[in-house]
């Protein structure tokens, strides 16, 4: 990066960011503007006069176009930039290009756990689960018996942990939200981040915990167990059940050991929130870079937030190994799109005050960086929300934009691990899978650094290219999944985060 204040990110654009805020008056010679408002950081500034109805373009895609007749110099923000959603040629396979495996001797390799039935862990955890919200407070109780003090004479497991939800009756069974939640509850059940299971219900809800069982092919047996408040004898006594039940899991479960596996097992879930002007240009496209290595290595990558891909998804149309991958995109697309109609809602253009604030004017300028976290290889599948990964490389798992739910269906579908970039400052965490957070300028990370993992501010301030914090992204992955912990595992997030998706009638 030059030392000018002002960004270029394509020579078609007729925008520029700012690198620091910039001062009314102030003049950039290198540019040949002269600013005719103060911008903030992050922002942009018309680079040359635009007419009104003209297409604004940042990284030579369009964002808008101009409400007003705009001049060199003027702000340029959602005052004056209008979101015109048009056709996008989605191109099927265009840009494919095969991609260059390292070759299996040579791939890299972190310490995980091996599971049973060929899953690889990255995190030792004993999970509880509710099939309703009327055992909500029971899982929770059980997971508080277990102290630290209590864990200490197990050091290899990780927490038990408890994933209360607030659905699971009161809901329309057959549908589609009923099929959600089912399967989001037996991805975390069948994960391998988890080396024992409590499924507890109260008894009358709609999803029955037998049912649940036996629909998601789970098998009952010494590491996944069943409770039913009614037919237990009620809070207290299900409760010690419980307790009881976890104690004799966790000799086995301490009896786990890392041994070093193949690069190739990992999945990770690619997430962004609070972001800003520069995400697009360090965190998302150095997550990107890192996403490209670990599909090298034979790893897998899921992009998900649907509305956060509206847009701009002819760039991964364009990449889809086949038309039958890029056209499900684009049904998953057209669900949104009746879905949120009528609704004030991000996938009709409105993104959150956090975005407005650190640049971003609309979810077009806001997809066009979330898209960039998938790297540059190809778009492999389409799954549905918490539907299970079967298949490895980059691919896009369906799913609102909302962070917590989204990192809630990714880790469900498979993903031992979380990457979050942000550039405003997100506090999430996650169990089982950790989240790492990628910062996307210095100056945030320097003021939340007790939350943020990695500076990706370091593109902008010239210390390191793209390539290469991709490079050094992809090792500190390796470390997390060898049992480094995260900084939000040091903070004890991830208790309160799991958010399985609702979008059914709560009758």
């Amino acid at each position: 990066m030059n030392d000018s204040p002002l960004l270029r990110l394509h020579p078609n654009d007729n925008v520029l960011v700012a690198k620091s805020a910039i001062a009314l008056g102030e003049a950039i010679a290198e540019f040949g503007v002269r600013a005719r408002a103060q911008i903030p950081a992050g922002h942009k500034i018309a680079s040359r006069a635009i007419a009104a109805g003209e297409e604004v373009r940042k990284y030579d895609t369009v964002i808008g176009v101009a409400s007003r007749d705009l001049q060199a110099g003027d702000y340029v923000h959602s005052h004056n930039l209008t979101l015109v959603d048009s056709y996008r040629d989605p191109a099927f396979c265009q840009d494919v290009r095969p991609v260059d495996f390292v070759s299996v001797t040579e791939r890299a390799t972190f310490m995980g756990f091996e599971r049973p039935g060929g899953g690889i862990g990255t995190r030792n955890f004993i999970g509880i689960l509710s099939s309703v919200n009327c055992s909500a407070t029971v899982i929770k109780r059980i997971a508080a018996h277990f102290t630290p003090e209590r864990m200490a004479a197990f050091p290899n497991v990780d927490g038990v942990a408890a994933f209360a939800q607030t659905s699971g009756c009161g809901m329309s069974s057959p549908s589609e939200h009923f099929d959600v939640l089912r399967r989001t509850l037996a991805g975390y059940a069948r994960h391998p981040n988890l080396a024992g299971v409590l499924i507890v219900g109260l008894g009358c809800e709609r999803n029955q915990v037998d049912s649940l069982v036996d629909s998601q092919g789970l098998k009952a047996g010494r590491l996944m167990r069943t409770m039913v408040m009614q037919e237990v004898g009620g809070t207290r006594q299900t409760i010690e059940a419980g307790i009881r039940a976890i104690e004799e899991m966790l000799p086995e479960a301490n009896a786990a050991r890392r041994t070093r596996v193949g690069a190739h097992h990992l999945k990770i879930g690619l997430e962004c929130g609070g972001s800003d002007g520069f995400s697009a240009i360090t965190a998302n496209p150095a997550l990107g870079a890192a996403m490209d290595v670990l599909v090298r290595h034979g790893g897998t990558a899921i992009l998900s937030e649907t509305p956060e891909i509206h847009g701009v998804e002819f760039m991964l149309t364009r990449r889809a190994a086949t038309p039958e991958v890029g056209q499900k995109l684009l049904d998953r697309l057209a669900w949104w799109e009746r879905y949120a109609a009528g609704q004030n809602a991000q996938f009709n253009g409105v993104v959150g005050h956090g975005n407005q604030a650190g640049g971003l004017a609309n979810i077009f300028e806001k997809s066009l960086g979330s898209a960039m976290k998938g790297g540059t290889t190809p778009l492999c599948a389409v799954y549905e929300y918490a539907e299970p990964i079967d298949k490895s490389g980059f691919v896009f798992m369906d799913s609102p934009g909302y962070d917590p739910v989204a990192a809630t269906g990714q880790i469900a579908s498979g993903a031992q691990l979380i990457c979050f970039t942000t550039g405003r400052g997100s506090m999430f965490g996650s169990k089982p899978a950790p989240t790492i957070k990628l910062a996307s300028n210095t100056p945030m990370f320097r003021r939340l650094e007790e939350d943020m993992d990695i500076n990706c501010g370091v593109v902008i301030d010239g210390e390191l290219s793209v390539p290469e914090l991709g490079q050094q992204i992809f090792e500190q992955i390796l470390r997390h999944a060898s049992g480094e912990p995260t900084k939000s595992e040091m903070l004890g997030l991830g208790d309160h985060e799991f958010v399985p998706w609702h979008l059914g009638i709560v009758s």
